[in-house]
């Protein structure tokens, strides 16, 4: 019990410590919560919604390009007696500013698949589902939050075009997964479906239920033998599962980032657990001398250290919460702009997250203790009562802090050097580097202190060798606190430069790629990043341009097998435009013919890196005639996809898939026509079709927009990890501040004025930034090369340049001495305020 009110005595005399370490705790846990919970809630709701629309289908029945003909479900359902099967058409509407999945469907073939679309308990919504044009079905939440009652009519664009949609009636899910599920679908009758998507006669799939064992296996083989050359049968999750691999880097690449906030976080429990040991060295010492075990102290700090962790970590989940919400919508953002469309809406944190969270923030600080209270047990009664035997011991192990740093940075390097770890291997192994420098920052403080000294003494006098000497006095406490803000800091130049690369390397691909004076594509995003088809009467009257400029017509479309799906981006281009494509492997010149004939393909460096495929070998497409197989005639930059493209020339997409339809027309001016001459002829021609006519200028505008929104949500991480740090140095500071407030009020006591010892503290603190901003300069240069070609490589399959200013340096080092400085106001503040009579009369 004396031990217990000791520990709470200690808690009590120290409040803003306490509080500090409480804050360091909860701002990790925080950050790493929000990322998770948003990573979580995408995922989730985009494999609830996969699954509930899914159903109980075990298989789908999938077309290329241009769908499957209706006729096949006929032959299916009839000529087979496949009675598990049952039509959907699908696609995107644009409703009140929000994205809808709309699914067609049929609901007598339902029941055995969906239980959503096939309940009624009013039959009139069944009949008016089936009977009026334009009638749809949604969620009472949905309708309540777009203001609908049943009846009600409301404005959707699909494809450009603007139709009017009446509300028929409310969905019934069986259950609140599939509430959760269903808050952006839109159900209607298979006829409305087509009619609203431009899909006539056509179905998106076929879903069958198909027995396990030899039956399903026969059924299965009956099916194959019916589709046509285009169709193929893949398993009902196959695609499901291909898109949330897609997201899988992107998500692994915020989670890493967000333990590196709980990282630094850590670094300022271990501050405040050793200060508190350090603060009670005399009491411990004198209670091991009355006859107080190691065991019963070791538990006292740490029983000390669990409360402070549990207080972070209640305070982070709820802070968690809050960060969470925003977090999800950048994240949901960058996942429309990259990958596909999606909406999360309703989703509640998960206790997934909460668990994680819990347990990381409790394990971070018990271990970040252990140091401490292993220090207060492990030495003998008279070593714990001398405060200079604490700090004489920390120097004797500083060779072995140093040995052990050099060997995790080894350790390190080893995991970059083989691609079998993957994208974990690279964050482990950047990890190993990072705790590796940071054993090597207290030998550097005290080379430096030493190197700086001569500077600071010819600017500050005395004041600045006194200054330059308590940092090396006080290495137990400096290490720590530079050592955190060396992490941040770092953390920040190698994102920095990496973005910034990033950044410079689209410009310079946009360059090559956007060659055209203007584009025109549809102006329906529900797709993402596939557009649905211009109406053809507008592709004829925009080719008629041809006299004036020289026109491009493409494709991109998303070809499902087995195994996931293969991006196909179809595109009639001039051998000019064509021999200025970034090729990265190939003679553009030799692969030209090839590629011109559609005997060959063109893939992305993304899609290369993940197949492993160069020039001469071969890319298997299922087409309208089967299966072929398509040599490699290059491999070219791309950045649009993390996922790779394969690119091949309209003709030898027509022929292949048997689909005349464009998405996207480009312009080229011929010499005497200016672009905005162009521009005008253009929309002169588009009249009142809803498509988005933009300039070359405008067009990379607009993707670089998308790339930062991309990288947003990584600078609210960087900012989150840097306040981490500067609470960090605050801690540090404090407790030096109570620490030396004996040594300080002495040197009042002679002279000293309260001006002088403001100096003297801040002096301190600005030669704290000063190293760590100098220290955090080839760490964070290291972790941009790590981040180029190690992680974004392993994760992405993109090469990027390395791009280093040295405005990105001296904003980094003026970061650090600026974040220093105001962390040690207001302890030095405090220090030159206190009198020296009540500091000197303080008992330790």
């Amino acid at each position: 019990m004396i031990l217990w009110r000791a520990g709470m005595r200690n808690v009590l005399r120290h409040p803003w410590l306490t509080v500090l370490a409480v804050l360091g705790v909860a701002l990790g846990v925080a950050v790493v919560t929000a990322v998770d919970h948003a990573n979580e809630a995408a995922q989730r709701a985009f494999r609830l919604a996969a699954e509930t629309v899914a159903g109980r289908a075990t298989h789908q029945v999938v077309g290329g390009p241009t769908s499957l003909d209706e006729n096949l479900y006929r032959k299916i359902r009839v000529g087979l007696r496949v009675r598990g099967s049952a039509p959907v058409v699908s696609g995107h509407l644009q409703l009140a500013g929000r994205t809808f999945q709309l699914i067609g469907i049929d609901p007598f073939a339902e029941p055995p698949l969906r239980s959503f679309s096939s309940r009624f308990a009013d039959r009139g919504v069944l009949t008016e589902l089936m009977t009026r044009p334009g009638t749809v079905l949604m969620l009472p939440e949905s309708a309540t939050e777009l203001g609908l009652k049943r009846g009600a009519a409301v404005a959707a664009d699909s494809a450009g075009i603007r139709r009017q949609l009446v509300l028929a009636g409310l969905l019934e899910p069986p259950d609140q997964v599939s509430r959760v599920a269903l808050a952006s679908v839109l159900v209607c009758d298979i006829a409305t479906a087509q009619e609203l998507l431009g899909l006539v006669g056509r179905l998106s799939r076929i879903d069958l239920v198909l027995p396990e064992g030899e039956e399903g296996a026969s059924v299965l083989k009956e099916v194959r033998a019916i589709l046509p050359p285009g169709a193929d049968i893949v398993p009902a999750g196959a695609k499901a599962g291909a898109l949330d691999q897609m997201t899988r880097a992107f998500r692994l690449n915020l989670k890493a980032l967000s333990l590196l906030a709980l990282v630094v976080g850590m670094f300022l429990i271990y501050n405040t657990m050793t200060f508190s040991v350090v603060r009670r060295r005399r009491l411990i010492g004198m209670l091991r001398a009355l006859g107080v075990s190691r065991r019963e102290v070791f538990v006292m700090i740490c029983a000390e250290a669990l409360l402070i962790g549990i207080a972070g970590t209640v305070a982070g989940l709820a802070a968690g919460a809050l960060l969470g919400s925003e977090l999800t919508r950048l994240v949901t953002r960058t996942i429309n702009d990259l990958y596909f469309v999606m909406e999360v809406r309703r989703v509640p944190l998960l206790p997934g997250a909460l668990w994680k969270g819990a347990l990381l923030g409790v394990a971070a600080t018990l271990a970040a203790t252990m140091p401490a209270a292993l220090e207060a047990t492990g030495a003998p009664p008279r070593a714990v009562l001398s405060r200079s035997q604490v700090e004489s011991r920390r120097r004797r192990l500083l060779p072995l802090a140093t040995c052990g740093g050099f060997f995790l940075i080894a350790a390190g390097c080893g995991l970059f050097l083989t691609e079998r770890g993957g994208i974990v291997g690279g964050f482990l192994g950047l990890f190993a580097v990072i705790v590796g420098y940071t054993l090597l920052v207290p030998a550097a403080v005290m080379l430096l202190s030493a190197l700086l000294r001569p500077l600071l003494e010819l600017l500050l006098g005395s004041l600045g060798r006194m200054a330059a000497r308590g940092v090396v006095v006080s290495l137990s406490r400096t290490g720590v606190a530079t050592a955190a803000l060396v992490v941040a800091v770092s953390a920040g130049i190698g994102v920095g430069i990496m973005v910034g690369g990033f950044r410079l390397t689209v410009q310079n691909w946009l360059s090559n790629w956007l060659q055209a004076d203007v584009y025109v594509t549809s102006a329906d995003r529900g797709g993402g990043r596939y557009r649905p088809p211009l109406d053809p009467a507008l592709v004829a009257r925009l080719s008629g341009l041809a006299g004036e400029a020289q026109v491009t017509l493409s494709r991109r479309v998303r070809i499902e097998g087995a195994v996931g799906g293969v991006e196909v981006f179809s595109v009639q281009v001039p051998q000019r435009t064509f021999l200025r494509y970034p090729f990265k492997e190939g003679d553009p010149a030799r692969a030209w013919d090839a590629f011109r004939s559609g005997s060959a393909v063109l893939v992305s460096e993304p899609y290369s890196y993940r197949h492993h495929l160069h020039p001469g070998d071969s890319v298997t497409l299922r087409t309208s005639r089967g299966e072929r197989r398509f040599p490699v005639a290059g491999v070219i930059y791309d950045y649009g996809s993390d996922t790779g493209i394969v690119i091949m020339s309209r003709a030898g997409y027509v022929a292949n898939f048997a689909d005349q339809s464009v998405d996207g027309m480009s312009f080229t001016a011929r010499p005497g026509l200016s672009v905005a001459l162009l521009l005008e002829l253009v929309r002169a021609r588009v009249g009142g079709d809803q498509v988005m006519v933009v300039s070359n200028a405008q067009l990379r505008q607009a993707t670089v927009e998308v790339f930062d929104r991309t990288f947003a949500i990584t600078g609210v991480l960087r900012m989150l990890t840097m306040l981490v740090a500067f609470v960090g140095i605050l801690s540090a500071l404090m407790a030096m501040q109570v620490e030396r407030a004996r040594e300080l009020a002495v040197l009042r006591a002679i002279g000293l004025t309260p001006g002088q010892v403001w100096g003297v503290v801040c002096g301190e603190t600005v030669l704290i930034g000063l190293i760590a901003g100098l220290l955090s300069l080839p760490l964070g240069i290291a972790e941009a090369l790590v981040l180029i070609y190690v992680i974004n490589l392993r994760s992405f399959g993109w090469t990027m340049q390395l791009a280093i200013t040295p405005a990105q340096l001296r904003e980094a080092l003026l970061l650090a001495v600026t974040a220093a400085f105001l962390a040690g106001i207001y302890p030095s503040l405090r220090i030159a305020r206190t009198s020296p009579a009540v500091a000197l009369k303080e008992e330790d």
